[in-house]
């Protein structure tokens, strides 16, 4: 198997005396489609009586990986996206594909595919750990680690903002009140007050739209931050996945995304690929019916936000969450804001328990949305763009390391060679890096970087030529 190669199972279905050619045939079609090797098969996967039809056994012989057999009894517990009362009269199940691929506890990648006589879905070996981040890297290393695992910025929140939260605390008796803060953002952002909601951080946020909003076909773009689909299966959802491929450089094509989707999910700038869609192209996803999430956490890193829709009340459906913890370094005091139209909001806040924000929270949300504060913010998005193209120069001067599409966002995910044990030697050497395989879409070889000023990318480098010098040996 390829050294960059998911792990992939193929569930298979086929109609009596299918034939090897054409189950091969559009196996190797839907690898094709979305971007995965033939090397990364595993296994085929069916259901038992299926095992026997000499077609789908010749395919697994063809690919030269085992075909395994599951009881349609177990076959007809798992949920699948796309069930069939024919496929469930046939065979047990109502979808032979879709729940064979997923029997072994992995995550679906590609949904049902059809030929003629034959279907295939494709779902990854194992599950991706959705509830891991980037503070699970540096937890209990009591500061002995440089921190370019957390996108926060560094040496936040500043003094002034510290100050401004330090004064509300004699307020602490009195229940929040949200207006004033609720009022600024509005004004930030040039909307009325009814289109802004408060939130406990943007991970609120999503709790929320997975429990309010009814979604019954949610879709999210991966690579992405997890916890939106996290949220929205612990609500019960059955979450499909498009993913977007490293040889695009990430970028997105509305086209990939499912006509029928009521719901869908992508960051913007994105976590953890660090591209920037054009606002154009996430527009493009909007649709009667259809909510449209954009993450907008890290856009006020973005010099100018361009390609921002935050504000933008001409996309129907839109849904844009803004957090206040990555610039401002306030992840332990967690705000941040939904921005939608009056009944999506209103929907969003009646799953809120009441007083969600804190006091200080909501002191920190409006001291955050003066003049000043965004004139701060913008120098620290042009200073990140600076420092992250000194991070880009340096990591280009090792050839085992490579990024894929255009890094807008002040992190930088790099592919690289044995890239646990790179990670593993960085932690040695002094530095904490988030590692990428919990992200859907990635694997064992990404890792993440955080983008620091120069003095502290120069020392990562060296260590990483380190790191690299005895992952080799």
């Amino acid at each position: 198997m390829g050294e960059y190669a998911t792990r992939l199972v193929v569930g298979v279905g086929g109609r009596a005396g299918v034939s090897v050619a054409e189950v091969c045939a559009l196996v190797e079609e839907t690898l094709r489609g979305a971007g995965l090797a033939t090397d990364a098969v595993t296994a085929l996967a069916t259901v038992e009586p299926k095992t026997k039809e000499a077609g789908i056994a010749g395919a697994a012989e063809r690919f030269g990986v085992p075909l395994l057999g599951y009881p349609a009894e177990k076959l007809a517990g798992i949920p699948v996206p796309h069930p069939s009362d024919a496929a469930r009269d046939a065979a047990g199940t109502a979808s032979v594909a879709e729940a064979a691929a997923l029997a072994g506890g992995g995550e679906l990648l590609v949904p049902k595919r059809r030929s003629v006589a034959a279907t295939c879905a494709v779902a990854t070996a194992q599950g991706h750990d959705l509830r891991h981040h980037g503070d699970a890297e540096v937890r209990d290393a009591d500061g002995a680690l440089v921190d370019l695992a957390v996108n926060v910025r560094a040496h936040t929140p500043p003094e002034w903002l510290k100050q401004r939260i330090a004064a509300s605390l004699g307020d602490l008796a009195a229940y929040p009140d949200g207006r004033a803060a609720r009022a600024a953002v509005a004004e930030r952002h040039g909307l009325p007050a009814g289109r802004v909601l408060l939130t406990a951080g943007a991970a609120e946020a999503f709790v929320l739209i997975a429990r309010a909003l009814g979604a019954e076909r949610p879709v999210v773009v991966h690579p992405q931050f997890t916890e939106p689909e996290a949220a929205l299966r612990d609500a019960g959802h059955q979450v499909e996945r498009v993913v977007l491929r490293a040889a695009d450089g990430f970028r997105l094509d509305p086209a990939a995304v499912p006509e029928e989707a009521d719901l869908v999910v992508v960051g913007n700038p994105t976590n953890p690929t660090s591209v920037l869609h054009p606002a154009a192209t996430l527009a493009a996803l909007a649709r009667p019916g259809r909510i449209l999430v954009v993450d907008e956490a890290f856009m006020d890193a973005v010099p100018g936000e361009r390609e921002a829709l935050a504000g933008r009340t001409d996309v129907p459906g839109l849904v844009v969450l803004r957090s206040l913890t990555k610039t401002w370094g306030l992840a332990g005091l967690r705000i941040g804001y939904v921005l939608a139209e009056p009944e999506v909001i209103t929907k969003l806040a009646a799953a809120q328990p009441l007083w969600p924000v804190s006091t200080p929270a909501l002191v920190a949300a409006q001291a955050c949305m003066t003049p000043q504060a965004l004139a701060e913010a913008e120098a620290v998005a042009r200073q990140i763009a600076v420092d992250r193209a000194h991070l880009l120069a340096g990591l280009a001067e090792f050839e085992e390391v490579s990024v894929s599409g255009v890094a807008e966002g002040p992190f930088v995910l790099i592919r690289v060679a044995g890239a646990e044990q790179v990670r593993s030697r960085l932690r040695a050497l002094g530095f904490a890096v988030r590692r990428g395989d919990t992200f859907p879409g990635l694997d064992a070889s990404w890792l993440r970087l955080a983008v620091r000023d120069r003095p502290t990318t120069g020392r990562l480098l060296q260590a990483l030529d380190h790191a690299l010098a005895l992952a080799a040996r």
